[in-house]
């Protein structure tokens, strides 16, 4: 193995970190944000239903699409 492929290697786990905890802390912030949200009008949102369900999703969703990328 060369240098330049262990470089690769090294570069892909620490941005694959950076990005899962970036989008850990992201859906964590969006989770604990709550509130009503006055930029949109109520009628235009949907039901939000279990914030803990919704949250599970998106990771799922990150995962796959995680996956899907490399």
């Amino acid at each position: 193995m060369n240098l330049n492929r262990i470089l690769n290697i090294v570069a892909n786990v620490i941005v694959r970190r950076l990005v899962n905890l970036g989008i850990d802390r992201g859906l964590g912030w969006l989770r604990r944000r709550g509130g009503t949200g006055a930029a949109t009008p109520p009628a235009a949102k949907p039901p939000a239903g279990d914030p803990r369900a919704l949250v599970k999703r998106a990771r799922q969703a990150a995962r796959i699409a995680r996956r899907l990328g490399r």
